[in-house]
């Protein structure tokens, strides 16, 4: 993918410039403002791991942006270039991010500077439970201070690793599973968390899609069904949007772009059919069903509806701003704009769905699966056969009537088998955070379209955060 130009703000500039665009239009205390952007605290660890022979020192991160609200909650990432910077970026974010969908955490986020591809599933676990291990022993791993999830380059793998070697060292903490989210379903995971961040996306399409004078704005017009749409980066959240979006809502995914080039056919790329063949090979390339692209930046610039950047931050910057076609942009990745480019596409007319709004399904389910583990029971567990069985008078009085009105009237075929059935916890997982994307962009939109000062989503998205942030500092005292 492109790089960043030199003369580019690092990503916590980026962060910071787009805040401060905010609180300028807010009538904030210069002191409670402050309080806001500053990160809180961040570790640096670096611990040493006997592999191979020999001990390995590795660096790690734990950065707490703000406790306005605890526990705080992010990911921990493992990543090469991973660095102090970008995980205090990422924490800001999920302050933001999470104030926006109204998940009751501060912001907080993690790193491992380390290519996990570089080493095999046992290397992997003593590394990543002596990592945890530093954490927890400080409280930056605990159910009601800090709540790490999966993030790049981890998965419900090294959750369940870290659940467990938080259990082992607090052998008499009940709530010991909710240290972390993002873990197995048998390891006290929820149901619909790892398509949760994906899910998120398509939710918040289909909501900017409900309001076509929204939809106006980014020149576009009806809704999902035949949008051309390209994804940058085919990850866990770039392959659940693009397959929801196309087998659900009619999209078609034109671009598919990974870090080895991109895929492109005009007519729609068959998403499953790629994913199974990037699993099985560890790139696109020498795929038959499509024309290969070796410059996937080229593919980014391609003519499309909807463009969504889905792996890492930075990818739309200076450099290529200009030369981006889509008319609507959507952040599915933490940062994949610049601030630079961010007021580059705005002056062009490109109407962005900001970041701590599209990518917030993963923390909003992350939310759900930590209030699981502190209730103890399952969602639907207590509920789900008794709303079956009101639903069964409802079924047996209508039979009735469809007996005594003969051929006037009759139940629909499938009617019965829908309404009968309770809802179970991905069901209930589902329209919790359909619910939460419908709200937050709601909360962005009243900003957006109620104040001659607010031009963008981004700018509302931040408003919106920063108040409800404030307003909680203000509860506390400060």
């Amino acid at each position: 993918m492109c790089a960043a130009p030199l003369n580019e703000p690092t990503f916590r500039q980026s962060v910071d410039l787009m805040f401060n665009r905010a609180a300028a239009l807010m009538d904030l205390p210069p002191g409670l403002e402050q309080k806001i952007r500053v990160c809180n605290a961040t570790y640096t660890v670096r611990f040493g791991v006997r592999l191979r022979g020999q001990i390995h020192t590795f660096t790690g991160y734990r950065a707490v942006h703000s406790e306005h609200m605890e526990p705080v909650k992010g990911g921990i990432r493992y990543s090469a270039v991973v660095d102090q910077d970008e995980v205090e970026a990422l924490a800001a974010l999920m302050t933001y991010k999470c104030a926006l969908v109204e998940a009751p955490f501060g912001g907080s986020k993690g790193g491992l500077c380390i290519d996990p591809r570089e080493y095999d599933e046992h290397e992997l676990e003593l590394i990543t439970r002596r990592f945890a291990y530093e954490l927890i022993k400080r409280d930056l791993i605990n159910p009601s201070q800090n709540v790490p999830a999966p993030d790049m380059g981890t998965g419900e793998r090294e959750m369940a690793w870290i659940a467990d070697q938080f259990a082992r060292m607090n052998t008499t903490d009940i709530n010991a599973r909710a240290c972390v989210t993002g873990k197995p379903l048998n390891a006290g995971g929820i149901a619909g968390r790892v398509e949760a961040t994906g899910r998120g996306v398509q939710y918040a399409l289909r909501e900017f899609f409900r309001h076509p004078e929204d939809v106006a704005k980014a020149e576009l017009s009806g809704g999902l069904d035949g949008k051309r749409v390209i994804v940058q980066g085919l990850g866990n959240v770039g392959y659940h949007a693009a397959r929801f979006l196309s087998e659900e809502d009619g999209a078609l995914i034109t671009g598919i772009i990974e870090r080895d080039g991109a895929l492109y056919d005009p007519n729609g790329l068959d998403v499953g059919r790629v994913h199974e063949w990037l699993v099985r090979h560890g790139g696109i390339t020498g795929y038959p069903d499509a024309n290969s692209v070796a410059d996937g930046a080229a593919v980014l610039a391609a003519e499309c509806d909807i463009l969504i950047p889905a792996a890492l931050e930075g990818v739309i910057n200076l450099s290529n701003a200009h030369d981006i076609q889509a008319k609507l942009i959507l952040e599915a990745a933490n940062g994949p704009i610049t601030a630079g480019a961010d007021d580059i596409l705005r002056t062009r007319g490109k109407v962005i769905i900001p970041d701590l709004y599209a990518n917030a399904g993963g923390v909003t389910v992350s939310y759900f699966e930590w209030v699981k583990n502190l209730s103890h029971i399952r969602f639907g567990r207590m509920q789900r056969r008794q709303e079956e069985a009101r639903h069964q008078l409802v079924v047996d009085e209508l039979q009735r009537l469809d007996h005594m009105l003969g051929d006037a009237w009759s139940l629909t075929p499938s009617f019965k088998e829908k309404y009968l059935r309770g809802a179970d916890e991905l069901e209930l997982v589902r329209s919790g955070l359909d619910d939460t994307m419908r709200i937050a962009y709601q909360s962005m939109r009243e900003v957006w379209h109620g104040r001659d000062d607010v031009t963008d989503l981004r700018t509302a998205a931040f408003i919106v955060a920063i108040d409800r942030v404030a307003r909680s500092y203000r509860a506390k005292g400060l």
